[in-house]
């Protein structure tokens, strides 16, 4: 399911809540009850609760969008070394050339066709992926530089394997969820407080205060998608985040 198709449906959904229960509320209300008035400790309470769940929210957006930024780079500096290996080889004959050209186009293919998909779904990545990077570490390895530009293109390509290497691990290590589920439960429990505790406040069925409500609900609920769109380091659907990968495949996917 689409993300802004999550969005929607959840957005509308706790706003239609809000208004129904406003509603059923003031229906059963006692003829003489007094809604004009609101205690000033619940009001005070209302404001305390909002600020502390305010600060986590803030704290918990701000954890995982450091965690995605940091996924971002590195499957960059994954492409880049991919890349610099590609860029290096000019130096040495056309045949070496294509065949490294094409292992890194098949690592590339097979990180985007399969691990990122695997990935996404929390499965496991098998060893292919490795296997591709260790074909075009041993071709280089085991090519005799044949003068002296090869000779200094030797060791800086096989520096570029490594950093990809290093930079595969580290997306593989990153690809899960950034909160923990006690994390998850504390935010979707605060943010059922923070919206019941507007029942309390004594809404009216005015325009004002409903659009105030569901105005207040939805922005609650995004803040909270942003959480969940981010928690994905590499994205919930899609592989929009593999694009610098994407871009070393020479032929179509």
């Amino acid at each position: 399911m689409p993300e802004w198709l999550v969005y929607t449906l959840a957005s509308v959904m706790v706003c239609v809540l809000v208004v129904t229960a406003t509603v059923v509320r003031h229906r059963r209300v006692d003829v003489d009850e007094d809604t004009s008035q609101t205690p000033d400790v619940l009001e005070y309470m209302v404001m305390m609760v909002g600020v502390v769940y305010a600060i986590v929210l803030g704290l918990a957006i701000a954890g995982v969008w450091e965690a995605r930024s940091a996924a971002e780079d590195t499957v960059q500096r994954e492409a880049q070394a991919l890349y610099e290996i590609d860029q290096r080889l000019d130096v040495y004959p056309a045949a070496f050339r294509t065949q490294i050209k094409e292992h890194i186009d098949a690592y590339a293919r097979h990180a985007v066709t399969a691990e990122w998909p695997a990935l996404k779904d929390g499965a496991p990545v098998d060893g292919t992926g490795a296997e591709l990077l260790g074909r075009i570490r041993s071709d280089i390895a085991h090519r005799t530089p044949a003068d002296e530009l090869q000779a200094q293109a030797y060791q800086p390509l096989l520096d570029q394997v490594a950093a990809a290497d290093d930079a595969r691990h580290q997306r593989l290590d990153t690809s899960g969820t950034t909160l923990p589920a006690a994390l998850w439960f504390g935010l979707v429990a605060g943010a059922l407080v923070t919206l019941g505790l507007l029942y309390t406040l004594q809404i009216r069925r005015s325009a004002r205060e409903l659009l105030l409500a569901t105005t207040f609900s939805a922005l609650v609920v995004f803040l909270l998608f942003l959480v969940w769109s981010f928690d994905a380091p590499l994205g919930h659907s899609g592989t929009d985040s593999a694009q610098p990968l994407s871009d070393l495949i020479t032929t179509a996917v």
